[in-house]
């Protein structure tokens, strides 16, 4: 009798012990999967509408889409799963993160990087490095223009695509070089989708390279002398609203807002920069 009324309390203190470890058994994989789902996660399956929404983009990012446009951009570029594709001058990442999630499954995204040590180039190769489950596949084409510009092996890249980056490369005295590489690299039938912040008929070179806003027909004409075919054109990205004609060129407007709070919220009601959208084909041989 006295062994049973022993018993009985350390049973009831083993029966609350077992329910405190079960119900924190249960409760653990919750938190766990609640975890989970806050990280980015890519299959086959996702298509450019999930990735855009996907919690690895900042709402930052996300609040570009609508200037920027990045589903029809790259359909209309021709962009396919299972493509091998190169990104030039990726900046901080923007377009990065669409492409690399969605070309890990079945294709292969290369993104060029500076060979040097500059902040931007470290910035970059960190992001990279520091969210591999969309980064991972991502392979990083060292470049130290004008002279070490191997974007991939000769024919065998499917897409090239560049955003905003030629006024650049027209001021480094370098577009011809950039545009004979992905030439090189591109298969026959390949693609040259370009974006560029487009200026009025008439400007000049000299306040084109000023102002950042290239002359539409000689983008062509350039891109066209290094061998390449326009194909198409589209409006896309087209901003009627951007008149041009601003003190500080096109990083006036955002995301730049290079005159901080002067007229702050007329450049914002404007929008960002009326953008020519461009798509060159690397022709067949006959």
């Amino acid at each position: 009798m006295k062994f049973t009324q022993n018993l009985r309390p350390r049973q009831g203190l083993l029966k609350a012990l077992t329910l405190v470890f079960l119900l924190s058994v249960s409760v653990m994989p919750l938190n766990v999967l609640a975890n989970e789902s806050e990280k980015a996660t890519f299959n086959s399956t996702n298509t450019l509408q999930t990735i855009l929404t996907s919690s690895h983009r900042s709402e930052q990012n996300r609040l570009r889409d609508k200037y920027r446009h990045p589903i029809q951009t790259l359909e209309f570029f021709g962009l396919r799963p299972n493509m091998t594709v190169v990104e030039l001058w990726p900046g901080g990442g923007w377009y990065t993160e669409i492409l690399a999630p969605f070309l890990a499954p079945k294709g292969q995204l290369i993104v060029t990087n500076f060979a040097d040590a500059s902040k931007s180039a470290l910035a970059f190769q960190e992001k990279l490095a520091a969210n591999p489950e969309v980064f991972g596949k991502v392979k990083v084409a060292q470049i130290n223009s004008p002279n070490e510009l191997t974007l991939a092996p000769d024919n065998s890249v499917d897409l090239v695509v560049t955003f905003r980056n030629i006024h650049n490369w027209v001021k480094a005295g370098y577009a011809e070089q950039v545009y004979a590489a992905a030439y090189k690299a591109l298969k026959p039938g390949g693609i040259l989708g370009v974006e560029e912040h487009r200026a009025l008929k008439g400007t000049s070179l000299q306040e084109s390279i000023k102002t950042g806003y290239m002359s539409e027909d000689g983008v062509i004409a350039a891109v066209e002398k290094a061998g390449f075919k326009l194909v198409g054109k589209s409006e896309i990205n087209a901003n009627p609203k951007d008149t041009k004609d601003y003190p500080g060129g096109v990083w006036t407007l955002p995301p730049t807002l290079s005159q901080g709070q002067k007229d702050r919220q007329r450049f914002l009601t404007i929008g960002e920069s009326d953008r020519m959208t461009l798509k060159f084909i690397k022709p067949k041989a006959p």
